[in-house]
């Protein structure tokens, strides 16, 4: 069994932020998704005292991906970041397995998202891995499908369509509140945004979610294990606010 956290939209130097880092850290984690977004432009300074103080405890575990704060400053903030925790530039995009399952990253800040050279890598990755069937994990910034303040992101058509049938979870941030939606074309897309940044409304009338929280401080919590990911959303304080399970099945 593997227990991989996610969280994203936290990394602004907040008592909050503080909290659900501590939170998770206080607990078994194999490997720790952050999702994006080190406030307000994922300078360098802004890693050094907003990221490192709280999610930075995480690193030795940890697998990032970019979010739209810190994007423009990639160059100067996010890949320094990253260099000096891994010793080596860090990918926009890559793949890892754990627990039977793949974890899949990638770039989901335009025109990086939709770019032949991601598209083709993400294809070319399915494509040599046909073990894992459905047992993917995508892991991106921005959700393909929300009910929160930012919404569906249809610039993500691409990515979705080379998922449909290969990944059975979806897990993102940049809305600031915690959600989970009814599986849509086999994808369980699960939002984590909310890490410590001001939580964002959530849709409460879309019909697509199981359950959503728009109050708390938290995370999602994985624990993966072959065809099974028991999918627990977590708030600061450890309180339980959530659980369900996907199950997936590799090939042959």
């Amino acid at each position: 069994m593997s227990v991989v956290w996610a969280a994203g939209d936290g990394a602004n130097g907040s008592p909050q932020a503080s909290a659900v880092a501590t939170m998770i850290a206080s607990q078994r984690v194999d490997r720790f998704l952050y999702l994006g977004d080190v406030y307000q432009a994922g300078t360098a300074r802004e890693y050094e005292v907003n990221y490192r103080p709280s999610f930075g405890r995480l690193d030795q575990v940890a697998a990032p991906t970019v979010g739209n704060h810190e994007w423009p400053n990639a160059s100067t903030g996010y890949i320094p970041y990253w260099t000096g925790v891994r010793g080596s530039p860090p990918p926009l995009w890559y793949a890892f397995a754990a627990s039977g399952w793949q974890l899949i990253s990638l770039n989901t800040n335009p025109p990086a998202a939709t770019s032949p050279a991601q598209l083709g890598w993400l294809q070319a990755t399915i494509r040599k891995t046909q073990r894992y069937g459905n047992c993917r994990t995508a892991f991106f910034h921005h959700p393909i499908y929300s009910a929160g303040l930012h919404g569906d992101v249809p610039g993500l058509e691409p990515v979705r369509s080379a998922l449909e049938g290969k990944a059975s979870i979806v897990l993102s941030g940049h809305d600031h509140d915690l959600q989970r939606l009814r599986p849509i074309n086999g994808i369980t897309q699960l939002i984590s945004g909310a890490a410590g940044a001001r939580v964002y409304p959530v849709n409460r009338d879309d019909p697509r979610l199981a359950f959503f929280d728009d109050t708390h401080h938290g995370a999602v919590r994985l624990r993966l294990t072959p065809g099974r990911a028991v999918v627990s959303f977590v708030a600061s304080d450890g309180t339980l606010l959530d659980r369900s399970v996907v199950r997936c099945s590799q090939a042959g």
